[in-house]
């Protein structure tokens, strides 16, 4: 009988696939021996079609131009594509043949808890270090035809977590195709984090230096008197080069640049003191949720991944920011009303006491707002992420939705918050039917 064997091995690269449905053929595993990483085989079973999807992503950030070692022999004319090597996974595998290479291997699984802290990919003659070093080189990461560079992937951005700045460009990469909508067309103003969330962080909206791909729109700003050469992105690529700049959190525009005084969604804020529990938000959310179906409109809500929630309503374009500003007012007006005790208006610190700051003046020009699907710089890396209504109850927790829970259950749903991108509400049939009240 053949005796099946487990092991830890080094994901070194993959090989592309045929099949142009499935994202990569076969895993080129590799381990240390001596000092040097070895090639052991290549594994292309055992595989589930939404394992081959999540780590795809997350080899996206890895790729290196640099091949690990020359196993040209043993592709037999199949095309590698290289990784740095940090990655571990468990296989099973038959028996060891007399070259040193697995027989038969079969993934098990990602060793997500454990990973190799090599930062460039070695070839045979160099030595491997299993200790962690400064990282002072780059790798060009290839997205959609354009070379962006990475630096530092091992700089830990969230230390109580331990999560790296790796760790945020794959979870980029794997939700881009959720953000982009809403950051498309917008100007971007940057909060940059270079050194993570505990390093100091500035904001930047004016850019001299760009690469060439990278798409701008230029301003003028009447409170500086300049204009000011904003930040457009339009593509995966535009928004790992945000991220490898320490980019945590991504802050777009209401408008898009072909509608710049007119915005695509109004945002009530709800954001409460210290003393405020956050039982006591999502009461309020739902009183506001109540105003809008007393005006017969819908509104959209998610967290805004810090202590309080956002509740997004369709402008499509169709009102001034002054317009859009004030009918949000009219609205919280209306939650005051209905919640004295724990909710204000006032926008003083020292006057709003312990209550919730119902903020409709979010809804200026060149105001931005987290976006949704964004990191937050706090800790544990939670998202800005988007709720169906049925979710907004007791026993909400911002903890539920981090970096690591998000991707998951977004893979299972889809975007529920898209029509704020869509038709605008009638505001006016809207404030008819609130005066009924």
């Amino acid at each position: 009988m053949t005796k099946i064997e487990n092991t830890e091995t080094i994901i070194c690269g993959y090989t592309i696939s045929e099949k142009k449905s499935r994202k990569f053929g076969a895993l080129i595993l590799g381990m240390i021996e001596d000092g040097q990483l070895t090639y052991v085989g290549t594994c292309g079973s055992g595989f589930s079609e939404d394992q081959l999807n999540e780590m795809y992503y997350k080899f996206e950030v890895l790729k290196t131009e640099k091949p690990v070692f020359d196993i040209r022999k043993h592709l037999k004319g199949r095309e590698a594509v290289w990784m740095i090597p940090k990655l571990i996974c468990e296989v099973k595998f038959s028996e060891w043949t007399s070259s040193k290479v697995m027989r038969h291997p079969v993934f098990l699984r990602l060793r997500e808890d454990k990973n190799l802290n090599i930062e460039q990919s070695p070839t045979p003659f160099e030595k491997v270090s299993t200790q962690k070093k400064t990282v002072e080189e780059e790798f060009a990461l290839k997205v959609e035809d354009v070379m962006v560079h990475i630096t530092h992937p091992e700089k830990t951005y969230w230390p109580v977590s331990d999560y790296t700045k790796y760790d945020m460009l794959d979870y980029y990469i794997q939700m881009s195709d959720l953000i982009l909508p809403y950051l498309m067309d917008r100007p971007e103003s940057l909060h940059r984090h270079p050194n993570g969330i505990q390093g100091e962080s500035f904001y930047q909206k004016d850019h001299e230096h760009l690469p060439d791909w990278i798409d701008t729109h230029s301003i003028h700003s009447s409170s500086s008197n300049k204009v000011i050469k904003y930040l457009i992105c339009q593509q995966k690529a535009t928004l790992l080069y945000l991220n490898n700049l320490g980019c945590i959190e991504l802050h777009p525009w209401h408008s898009t640049i072909y509608q710049i005084d007119y915005p695509d969604y109004a945002i009530i804020d709800l954001d409460p003191s210290d003393k405020n529990t956050f039982e006591q938000v999502i009461e309020t959310a739902l009183v506001a949720k109540e105003v809008l179906k007393q005006a017969k409109i819908e509104g959209y809500c998610k967290t805004s991944g810090s202590s309080g929630l956002h509740i997004y309503l369709p402008m499509g374009g169709k009102y001034s920011y002054e317009e859009a500003r004030n009918f949000t007012k009219l609205l919280c007006y209306y939650v005051r009303e209905k919640l004295p005790q724990i909710t204000t208006m006032e926008r003083s610190l020292k006057k709003r006491g312990a209550k919730i700051y119902l903020d409709y003046l979010q809804n200026r020009k060149g105001q931005t707002i987290v976006a949704p699907y964004s990191l937050r710089p706090k800790k544990d890396a939670p998202v800005s992420m988007p709720l169906l209504w049925s979710e907004v109850k007791s026993g909400l927790k911002l903890t539920d939705y981090t970096m690591k829970t998000v991707p998951k259950i977004m893979a299972e749903r889809k975007d529920s918050f898209k029509p704020v991108l869509g038709k605008a509400i009638n505001m006016s049939s809207a404030i008819e039917e609130l005066n009924k009240l």
